[in-house]
């Protein structure tokens, strides 16, 4: 493209890549939040680190490209930083994994990140013309692009499994719609259909997870009120009521669609009388221990 990038004879494009680098750089900062998390607890628990290793394997591949093309600064620009703060990533998950976790990042590093990504530049300088050298590294960026929208999606049997959005991370979903809009824009203003394509895919993968989180996302407890008659009163309504028993009585909360107004606790109280038995009421003291007393606790009627 004549002008390079920032030539504002194509405003369209110029503005386009601005703001891919924009959002990018919030979807680089994105999984912040996990590893401040992973930090607090000094493990990385159920997190994976294959998107980590894959976004780092793919703005490798992105640089390249804009170095094979030429006149791509924007390209340069947000994937040399995503290059290292995907590396600091990997580092930290390194310190606060697991033996085994860690060692199957290592393993995924060395086989992608630098086997995989050695073999590509060695391929696309000796085994292509310069004239078919894009072409070749843009189809390689173009599946590998797609992969990094791709891979979020490993956890996707865990979520499923455990019912449960903990290891989801939905703030990366969300950047990554955002990023993937302003780089198909700039594909699309730029003629470039291998900076293109991959974010129809990465637009529709994010959604994917969007959903998923949505669907699984618990909504948060509810507080009852204290019972049906301080619902209205105001202030009472922050006292919770306390049920005493004796000690050795068995509450039985009553099976009944109709909600327990007032019960926030039920506490087992020594009865007074206890301190006052005697050697000859022990057999009496031990034959009431074991046939304790039921009592029910029943929803109150509807007023």
């Amino acid at each position: 493209m004549a002008g390079g990038p920032f030539d504002m004879s194509h405003p369209a494009s110029a503005l386009a890549g601005i703001a891919g680098n924009i959002v990018s750089f919030f979807v680089f900062l994105a999984p912040m939040a996990t590893f401040l998390r992973i930090y607090r607890k000094k493990t990385t628990g159920g997190f994976s680190s294959v998107p980590y290793v894959v976004a780092l394997f793919s703005c490798s591949l992105l640089i390249f490209y804009a170095l094979v093309k030429t006149e791509s600064p924007l390209l340069l620009t947000i994937n040399g930083f995503g290059c290292g703060i995907e590396t600091v990533y990997i580092i930290a998950y390194l310190v606060y994994a697991p033996p085994r976790a860690r060692l199957r990042t290592l393993a995924y590093f060395f086989i992608l990140d630098v086997a995989a990504f050695g073999l590509v530049l060695l391929v696309t300088m000796y085994a292509f013309a310069p004239a078919h050298r894009v072409k070749f590294l843009g189809s390689v960026c173009l599946a590998f692009s797609l992969a990094v929208f791709v891979s979020p999606l490993s956890i996707i049997f865990k979520v499923i499994k455990t019912k449960s959005v903990e290891f989801l991370p939905v703030g990366l979903s969300f950047c990554l719609v955002l990023s993937a809009i302003a780089w198909f824009c700039y594909g699309l203003f730029t003629r470039d259909p291998f900076v293109m394509y991959p974010n129809v895919g990465g637009f529709f993968f994010s959604c994917v997870q969007i959903g998923l989180y949505c669907w699984y996302r618990k909504p948060s407890n509810a507080v009852l009120p204290t019972t049906t008659a301080d619902a209205g009163n105001g202030g009472a309504a922050d006292q919770p009521q306390v049920i005493e028993l004796p000690v050795h009585a068995v509450a039985i909360l009553s099976v009944s669609p109709t909600p327990i107004l007032g019960v926030h606790k039920i506490e087992v109280m020594a009865a007074e009388q206890q301190t006052a038995i005697d050697v000859k009421d022990a057999a009496k003291a031990a034959e009431a221990v074991d046939q304790p007393e039921v009592i029910e606790i029943v929803p109150a009627p509807a007023v």
